[in-house]
């Protein structure tokens, strides 16, 4: 493990008390697709120069991992466009068991099939897919040119790695509102747990975020018509609330940044594929470790920096015509 510092490595607890042990690490801000509610049509992306190469991020995951990091979550954009990413999961997959409990991902599907292999020799047992419907008109419309069995076929790829799957599907007033049901059988029917999240307002995008929020509890209406939900006792390290289902195998997660503010558990730390710490996702306060990495400074005393300054709450709100919460994109920081 690199020692990038002789600072004593205490672990990781924000000014309010808050034990950080989970990692979000973006490898990437760019992605193969253009998700109608988290980027521009037409986005313009890091140049090389200002992104973090493999080796430095496995530098900086090993460094958080020695000082208290157990969960690591690989994230983009879309991760698994980066080139050299199968370098990058396998030494952090050489850590689970040595500090880290686990290692996963969040990806769009459209390159799992070929890369599932990789992922389950790295020690990988289980990532998030975003999947916002199940209609295929739809499912263009939404990335705006993805391919729906393209995405398919990369989660039974996964599946037949021995690789858990749980489907992230965003709620969208107008987009996906009836395909709350579909989804539930469909995972069901294909062993999937299914999470539901609200769109959050960060970067312009060309639709107006308003027309298209709608709160959880709206959201899964249908299903509370039919069945009884109940919560249980799990915790996957993220701020999901999780439910099981009358009749049902599938467990139902919730995340709700605007609906039910779930801040107050937050553990999570996001560093970007520019090397900046991002203490919370709704706010733009950050520090930047790149040039100490590069340049022999203390980064260990810039990530206690980053800890003193993580505010207590977000500050997402969305109405209509309002300015986004952040101006940077979700693919720049990391999911």
């Amino acid at each position: 493990m690199s020692a990038l510092s002789p600072r004593p490595a205490a672990t990781l607890t924000d000014a309010h008390g808050r034990r950080i042990e989970y990692l979000r690490l973006s490898v990437t801000d760019r992605c193969d697709l253009r998700c109608r509610y988290c980027m521009a049509e037409d986005m313009q992306f890091l140049p090389k120069a200002a992104v973090l190469s493999i080796e430095e991020m496995g530098e900086l995951a090993e460094r958080f991992v020695a000082r208290g990091i157990r969960r690591i979550r690989l994230t983009g954009g879309e991760p698994l466009v980066r080139r050299g990413i199968e370098m990058l999961a396998a030494r952090l997959g050489a850590l689970i068991g040595h500090g880290l409990d686990e290692l996963t991902l969040t990806t769009n599907a459209m390159r799992l099939a070929e890369h599932a292999p990789m992922l389950a020799a790295a020690g990988v047992r289980r990532i998030n897919v975003s999947l916002d419907t199940l209609d295929r008109e739809a499912f263009r419309h939404i990335t705006r040119f993805g391919d729906l069995d393209v995405a398919l076929r990369g989660i039974a790829a996964a599946q037949r790695e021995g690789i858990a799957v749980k489907i992230n599907m965003v709620a969208l007033a107008g987009l996906n509102e009836d395909q709350l049901m579909p989804m539930l059988q469909w995972c069901a029917a294909n062993g999937c747990d299914l999470t539901l999240i609200e769109t959050m307002p960060l970067g312009e995008v060309a639709d107006d975020r308003s027309d298209h929020y709608i709160p959880l509890h709206q959201f899964i209406a249908p299903l509370r018509a039919e069945r009884s939900i109940w919560p249980v006792d799990k915790s996957t390290g993220g701020p999901a609330r999780y439910f099981a289902i009358e009749d049902s195998p599938v467990t139902l997660g919730l995340i709700t940044p605007l609906s039910d503010n779930f801040c107050a558990t937050c553990n999570r730390i996001r560093l970007t594929v520019e090397g900046r710490i991002y203490m919370c996702l709704g706010q733009d306060d950050h520090v930047d470790l790149r040039a100490a990495l590069r340049d022999g400074g203390d980064v260990d005393g810039l990530i206690d920096a980053a800890l003193a300054g993580k505010p207590r709450a977000h500050d997402f709100h969305i109405e209509r015509k309002s300015t986004p919460a952040v101006a940077r994109h979700m693919s720049a920081t990391g999911g």
